[in-house]
């Protein structure tokens, strides 16, 4: 059932089925609330599963405060309070993918007692390199001389296993065609926002509740070396590898995926 929610001026749409303990999916760059179509159904047999398209993607508009154009996670993290506090949730198992884990993370670590259960899908707790971030002001150069269509276009296709790509071509493209929906603004906005993000390996080592890892074998956007070194950190982790899969794990390995999160979500 589709809900609206309105922030600081900005109208969040966001998507919610099931009941029980509540579960909030985020959903990375380049992608909406429908990145998760896939786990809606597993994960409403055992909770009541939320999953807000971010401002500035699929139905909710550009995330503007006070006229400033800079962006950060923490407002993010208020922004996603704010939410829960609409819909009267005190206590939520937060699971974030790509840039919607470190959304998570930073809500982590401005809400952390508001957690029973906490996720990284294909994320990472590791700010950005000086290669990652000088990578991601070219791509800020690309959005705005061709954009958010064409620079999703040549990129896309990489955060899939080739395997994949091979045998199912049209869930590539169908995700790619969701690029005509994207501001230029939004995409540039999210990348200022993800180059400016601190390291947040020391929120994952201070959860003493369940922390859930996944983690794809062929994954070029957050590789699986990385990840390694951070699934030690939490007391209580849930470490899952999924082997040929990229970086879109509930697209990629979708009845695997969500017997993952299943499992992880009825365990806490």
């Amino acid at each position: 059932m589709e809900h609206t929610f309105l922030y600081k001026n900005s109208v969040t749409h966001f998507a919610k089925q099931g009941s029980g303990k509540a579960v909030v999916l985020l959903h990375g760059f380049g992608e909406d609330s429908a990145i998760f179509n896939n786990q809606v159904a597993a994960l409403a047999e055992v909770c009541e599963v939320i999953i807000p398209d971010l401002p500035g993607s699929g139905r909710s508009g550009l995330f503007v405060i006070d006229g400033r154009e800079n962006i950060t996670l923490s407002d993010y993290a208020d922004w996603l309070h704010a939410l829960l506090e609409h819909e009267n949730h005190e206590h939520i198992i937060l699971l974030g993918h790509s840039m919607g884990g470190y959304i998570a993370l930073a809500y982590a670590e401005k809400y952390g007692s508001n957690l029973m259960g906490f996720g990284l899908l294909h994320s990472t707790a590791f700010a950005d390199n000086d290669e990652k971030k000088e990578t991601r002001r070219k791509a800020i150069k690309i959005i705005e001389t061709y954009g958010s269509y064409n620079f999703l276009k040549s990129t896309i296709p990489n955060l899939f296993a080739s395997g994949f790509k091979q045998q199912s071509p049209g869930v590539v493209n169908e995700l790619i065609e969701k690029g005509n929906s994207f501001s230029p603004q939004a995409l540039v906005q999210y990348y200022n926002m993800m180059m400016e993000r601190t390291d947040r390996t020391d929120v994952l080592k201070k959860l003493s509740i369940p922390v859930l890892f996944i983690v794809g074998t062929d994954d070029v956007a957050a590789p699986m070396d990385d990840l390694m070194q951070q699934v030690h950190l939490p007391a209580i982790s849930y470490v899952h590898i999924l082997q040929g899969v990229g970086h879109m794990g509930m697209l990629e390995a979708a009845a695997e995926f969500n017997k993952h999160l299943v499992e992880f979500i009825t365990d806490i």
